[in-house]
């Protein structure tokens, strides 16, 4: 039998991936209420929940996770039965600038939700907690380090091996939610994902980036030579995925969410260049604009995530191709621009 969520506590519900997954849980499971906690720093913004499916079942909470006391009285007061941890500081660069926040809230801020969610669910010896609560950590491929061309993607058991503070603080984090539940028996799941694009993600990132230059007609930044490989997901079938492993997943077990599209940078602006031209032909051609920079330090050469498990154990894989999820990001945006 699988789990049935009933009040979730979405934390960073107003970031990206966050707010996609408030947006579809409101959409898929018309039973479930949430609240959603967000310090509302860089990364999220109120208005990626202005147009919420229902928001009768939906409570915003200004605040911080690190802040031990406000999520103890959130999950006593909404009775919070599950914990989905979107927060995170998530921006390399940021990170490589200025470690400290990134150790704060990915550390410490996990630990903060870990130690308020093993008080608030009593500890039990046997599997009850799984059918009765969960604590779902969303994490990223990134802690498993860099892959040279012709290696086989990361598997769930791939060593950790992270090469930025961003992605060290992530590992940190995943080994405490991995030891609540071998010491203390908290029900947690945790999903590593591929890099995420689609409607509402933050400007610096790479994607939105190319998007929002090539209607500024400003210089398109692409680092190092641009051969780079990511696997991309479009928000969309990560959402879908989260809520399988939330409702459907083994508690103690960690899943891998990809999106099977490995691309170069440099083709993926050659993409939205062609996608663009087609749309914007007065403007053409966008790639006039591309200029490569020097590289990023310790960046990551490929990332590339094998979702056999997911897809075997939860019947799971994604439904959007990298073309008609581009194509669909582009036209969200324009909506927004034009």
């Amino acid at each position: 039998m699988g789990y049935r969520p009933s009040t979730l506590l979405v934390t960073g519900g107003a970031g990206f991936i966050g707010s996609n997954f408030v947006h579809h849980m409101l959409r898929a499971d018309t039973r479930v209420r949430i609240v959603n906690l967000d310090l509302l720093t860089y990364a999220g913004s109120l208005d990626n929940l202005l147009d919420l499916p229902d928001h009768s079942r939906h409570v915003f909470v200004h605040g911080d996770i690190c802040d031990r006391p406000l999520v103890d009285r959130l999950l006593h007061e909404h009775a919070i039965d599950t914990i989905v941890h979107f927060a995170a500081e998530s921006h390399v660069d940021r990170s490589i600038a200025d470690p400290r926040d990134f150790m704060r809230t990915n550390v410490e801020g996990t630990f903060t939700l870990l130690e308020a969610a093993r008080a608030a669910w009593p500890e039990q010896d046997s599997a009850a907690p799984a059918r009765t609560c969960r604590f779902h950590h969303i994490s990223t491929d990134e802690v498993f380090g860099s892959l040279r061309p012709g290696d086989p993607a990361f598997v769930e058991t791939t060593p950790y091996a992270p090469n930025s503070p961003y992605s060290a603080s992530k590992a940190a984090s995943d080994h405490l939610v991995r030891a609540y539940f071998h010491t203390y028996g908290l029900p947690v799941v945790t999903t590593h994902c591929s890099n995420n694009y689609g409607p509402r993600q933050h400007a610096e990132k790479f994607i939105p980036t190319v998007i929002r230059n090539c209607l500024a007609g400003t210089r398109i930044p692409v680092y190092g030579d641009g051969q780079n490989v990511r696997d991309w997901l479009y928000v969309d079938d990560h959402c879908d995925a989260l809520q399988r492993v939330l409702t459907q997943g083994k508690a103690g077990e960690t899943y891998n969410i990809g999106g099977c599209n490995e691309w170069r940078n440099s083709d993926v602006v050659a993409l939205i260049c062609r996608l663009l031209d087609e749309r914007l032909p007065e403007r053409a051609p966008h790639r006039r604009l591309v200029e490569f920079v020097k590289d990023r330090a310790g960046h990551d050469r490929r990332y590339a995530i094998d979702t056999a498990k997911i897809g075997d154990e939860l019947d799971w894989g994604p439904a959007e191709d990298f073309e008609t999820g581009i194509a669909r990001t582009i036209d969200w945006q324009l909506g927004l621009t034009l």
